[in-house]
């Protein structure tokens, strides 16, 4: 795999310009450690209660990249662990982020997700959060197991940091005058964080160099950004059936992300007018008119070239671990989250 994946790239920009990037192959270099991970999770996924398997199981098999997991899997073979706890942790770091997911589409009213019908357009709203409580409270279970309290410490502070930045966002809706720093502490709190936690705590369960643990922390939360901001640029220039939600989702809630925001600041009149419009009455109607304003005043490329920069400082933030193919794959990882925008 090695041979690959070059561990630099010469520029912020070149980070879409190298070949596409291989993420099969990430996912094979810890093929088995992913095989054990998929075999851990619906054992620890039962309950006396069917209506919890049932819709934990939904959300679990929807054919979500499992990213998070994976991150914990490179980090730690990354700076050579050789033990089974990583497994664990994965397992945790996805029932975190299934739980998120059940409990941010009851509050985005969201009737789609990844192709697929939500939890709480098939069994309601109250169900679907119930399961992400669930699934919280399991993933906690999992965690005294390991017994490890400093990683217990990282990920109850980065959960209640994520239930934050998703009330932040709630009171942020409609709103025009959403700065481009408070956007980017929502989408720390509610994105990047997770993956922090996922690439941080994976190098604590090792914890043989602080400059290491530091490094993967880092990492986490720089290849967080570069994720939500690809996912905010495909909400105007992608594919409805790639993206596998509805077009116009976050305008209809009245979120402001960075297109929106860079528009409402370096728009035209016009321009600044329709996008004003469509927050603050929180409908999608206009949403072809967004579009076309969005890239009209550069808003697009903006949100591009930051997506791009944040990924090249993701694989930069590497450069401190141990050299071999898993550090390669997380830079791989970091190359795949921005070629999406392609």
């Amino acid at each position: 795999m090695a041979r690959h994946m070059p561990t630099t790239i010469a520029g912020a920009s070149a980070a879409t310009e190298t070949a596409l990037p291989d993420i099969k192959a990430v996912y094979a270099l810890v093929a088995d450690d992913f095989d054990a991970v998929n075999a851990l999770i619906p054992r620890r996924l039962t309950s006396d209660v069917d209506l919890v398997e049932e819709i934990g199981r939904h959300i679990i098999d929807s054919g979500g990249k499992r990213l998070r997991p994976l991150l914990v899997l490179l980090s730690a073979r990354c700076l050579g662990y050789n033990g089974t706890d990583h497994i664990k942790l994965a397992a945790i770091i996805e029932f975190l982020h299934t739980a998120t997911l059940l409990h941010d589409d009851v509050v985005d009213r969201s009737d789609l997700r990844r192709g697929r019908a939500t939890a709480n357009h098939l069994w309601g709203n109250a169900p679907s959060v119930l399961v992400g409580d669930f699934l919280y409270s399991r993933a906690f279970q999992l965690m005294v197991e390991l017994g490890r309290i400093d990683i217990i410490s990282i990920l109850s502070d980065a959960t209640n940091v994520i239930a934050e930045g998703e009330v932040q966002q709630l009171a942020n809706i409609g709103k025009a005058d959403v700065s481009e720093a408070a956007y980017f502490d929502v989408i720390r709190a509610k994105t990047a964080m997770l993956f922090q936690a996922a690439s941080q705590t994976a190098a604590v369960l090792v914890a043989r160099d602080e400059r290491h643990v530091t490094a993967l922390r880092d990492y986490g939360v720089t290849l967080g950004f570069a994720y939500q901001l690809v996912d905010d640029w495909l909400d105007y220039a992608g594919d409805p059936a790639v993206m596998g939600k509805n077009a116009g989702d976050d305008l209809a809630e009245g979120k402001l992300t960075l297109p929106l925001i860079h528009t409402l600041r370096h728009g035209s009149s016009t321009d600044r007018k329709i996008v004003r419009d469509a927050i603050e009455t929180r409908s999608s109607a206009a949403l072809a008119d967004v579009i076309v304003a969005v890239k009209r005043c550069g808003a697009l490329d903006r949100t591009r070239r930051e997506a791009e920069a944040q990924a090249q400082r993701a694989i930069e933030l590497l450069a401190v671990l141990p050299t071999g193919e898993h550090r390669d794959a997380l830079a791989e990882l970091a190359r795949f989250c921005v070629s999406r925008l392609s």
